[in-house]
């Protein structure tokens, strides 16, 4: 008896089937967790969620309920209020309608009878308006249906293994001047094992979240008298930040890059120039100074294409390698804004390199050896991904074989694990795209590396060559971090706010029991401070021991040092070192040349 093995599509009409039938009716889609299967599932689990949310609130209305990153979601608008606590009763009903295996059915409307049908639902009619085509399918399961493209699966019982994560707000169509919907997010599997997986990441990383974490360490913060996504630096977090922007400063001098710094407010000209104003516009910020109108710089390239045209460039010159922590501003919608994971100001660690079509190869590999050893520093495993030449494009086949060719060869050479998205370059080059897998397993996109052949173009960028004719340059643009703040709530979730101690916002924390041991803490802290590149805090609030011990502790300080009588007069110190999870004695002068070879030994 032949073994059943999974749902057979073709057309988006799905079926049972076994490996005996496989021959003759051709692709199975398996119920295991891979993308193209957990797409199946999760968009079928959208709709499962949306018929239990329409029988327990009969009024509901539906917009969309793709599926995404993190699993799926329905957006939709009721009259009730629905909170955190109404998700138990909707998952419950969820799995009574599974359990009722009812046939997920697909029938396809021309347009007039699906306007019809749904003449009563303002949002279904809002959909309608975003699809072009003259043809409609809908997707039935019991008495709820719905618009929907699908694909989805046979029936509602292979609906098993599934969660329901969060509850937001969400604007009609991510238009912040419409409606505001309710969404509900959701995950769902193929079998119970991965969900079970899925969800203890889930709970790790609400312990691990860059805003609650960075609030308790007091690291940044926003204020809504200032704006939304506009993060403000607090102390700590100021010093995080400039530890690792010192640490990335000596790595670029040591590969020969050039600083440079370029306004943040240019002519609209410029834009137009470079194309952003064409494409870009609605993410930028403008204003108009004597009656000229201005674009804040939403990215670094045209300053850096000015500071190339401000000389006259030859062959010898090259590569140009300029870098800039640039301040960049964004016009993202409320709705998508994050922590510092989504802001609508950052700073990118941002870099330019002109060179010519033979050195693109060697510039490739300075940037990955320059990745891998950012990656190693904090723990990081990485892959990449190469975008080659999409539909609309410029510049010759040449070109783009020679650009897309050089950067596979730089990534096979390094022994780089990468995929191919074919026809997901920009139009104007290839790019690759660095993905790194924090502690708990997440992938995060971070840095990228583009091969730019239209900037060069639109601004007439040359350099004389060994013949004395002028020649196009090749700009690369890259990011290795992408932006000091999404970089830095990367590093706060991997490492939980255990920053390890050369890259700390304060690297050990003195408390003295008493106002006897104060003197002797504070002359330590200056010794420290003179002679390491170490930050050293004090805590001699008026509260007891215990109390400053678990505060110390609360702010993931990794050395926390007592100081009582006997290390006052013997000037041999009791450390608490929270990264080794271990306690131990060093006399002061140990104690800084440990923090000096600790600081020191990190290296990009």
């Amino acid at each position: 008896m032949s073994e059943l093995i999974g749902v057979y599509a073709q057309d988006h009409i799905y079926d049972l089937c076994t490996s005996d039938e496989l021959g003759i009716k051709g692709e199975a889609i398996y119920f295991d967790n891979s993308a193209h299967a957990l797409s199946i599932i999760r968009h079928s689990c959208a709709h499962l969620m949306a018929q239990a949310i329409k029988e327990i609130y009969p009024e509901a209305q539906f917009f969309v309920g793709p599926v995404v990153d993190e699993g799926f979601y329905y957006d939709f608008k009721v009259h009730s209020k629905i909170g955190e606590e109404d998700l138990p009763r909707i998952e419950e009903k969820m799995r009574e309608i599974a359990q009722k295996a009812y046939p997920i059915t697909k029938r396809t409307l021309l347009r007039q009878e699906a306007q019809e049908i749904f003449k009563d639902d303002e949002l279904k009619q809002a959909v309608m308006s975003r699809i072009n085509d003259d043809k409609l399918s809908v997707y039935a399961q019991g008495d709820f249906e719905d618009l929907c493209r699908g694909p989805h699966l046979p029936n509602t019982k292979f609906l098993q293994h599934f969660k329901l994560t969060k509850i937001a707000g969400a604007y009609l169509g991510g238009d912040e001047k419409a409606q505001m919907l309710t969404r509900i997010y959701g995950i769902a599997f193929a079998n119970k094992e991965s969900l079970k997986a899925y969800l203890f990441q889930l709970e790790e990383a609400k312990k691990r979240d860059h805003r609650k974490v960075g609030q308790e360490m007091g690291l940044f913060g926003f204020d809504e008298e200032i704006g939304a996504g506009l993060p403000l630096w607090l102390p700590k977090g100021a010093r995080l930040r400039r530890n690792l922007e010192n640490l990335l400063t000596k790595a670029l001098i040591v590969r020969h890059y050039e600083p440079v710094r370029a306004p943040e407010i240019l002519k609209s000209d410029v834009w137009k120039k470079s194309g952003h104003y064409a494409n870009y516009k609605e993410n930028m910020y403008f204003t108009i100074i004597d009656e000229q109108e201005y674009g804040i710089k939403p990215m670094n390239c045209v300053g850096h294409i000015k500071v190339y045209q401000s000389a006259m460039r030859s062959y010898r010159d090259l590569p140009l390698r300029f870098y800039e922590y640039g301040v960049v501003h964004r016009h993202e919608k409320s709705g998508v804004l994050h922590g510092l994971l989504r802001v609508r100001e950052f700073t990118q660690d941002d870099a330019h390199i002109f060179c010519t079509f033979a050195q693109i190869k060697q510039e490739i590999n300075h940037i990955i050896e320059f990745t891998k050893s950012i990656m190693n520093a904090f723990g990081f495993s990485y892959e990449m991904e190469l975008s080659t030449r999409p539909e609309k494009s410029i510049g010759s086949d040449e070109k783009w074989e020679s650009a897309t060719s050089a950067l596979k060869e730089a990534l096979d050479e390094n022994h780089i694990s990468y995929q191919i998205d074919e026809g997901g370059g920009a139009f104007y080059g290839p790019k690759i795209d660095i993905k790194i897998t924090d502690a708990i397993g997440r992938k995060w996109q971070c840095g990228t590396v583009q091969i730019d052949m239209n900037l060069p173009e639109r601004f007439e960028l040359a350099y004389t060559d060994e013949h004395n004719a002028q020649v196009q340059p090749v700009m690369i643009h890259r990011a290795i971090l992408g932006s000091f703040e999404r970089f830095i709530a990367i590093l706060t979730e991997h490492f939980g706010g255990e920053f390890p101690l050369f890259i700390a916002p304060t690297q050990a924390i003195l408390i003295p029991i008493g106002e006897a041991q104060l003197s002797y803490a504070r002359a330590l802290r200056e010794k420290i401070l003179a002679q390491s590149d170490a930050y050293v805090e004090i805590l001699d609030k008026n509260e007891t021991l215990g109390k400053r011990i678990r505060d110390a502790e609360k702010q993931r300080v990794p050395l926390i040092v007592v100081l009582g009588n006997k290390e006052v007069e013997s000037k041999v110190l009791a450390i608490r070192d929270r990264r080794e999870k271990k306690q131990y004695e060093l006399p002061e002068d140990e104690l800084i040349q440990m923090l000096k070879q600790k600081i020191g030994e990190v290296h990009f």
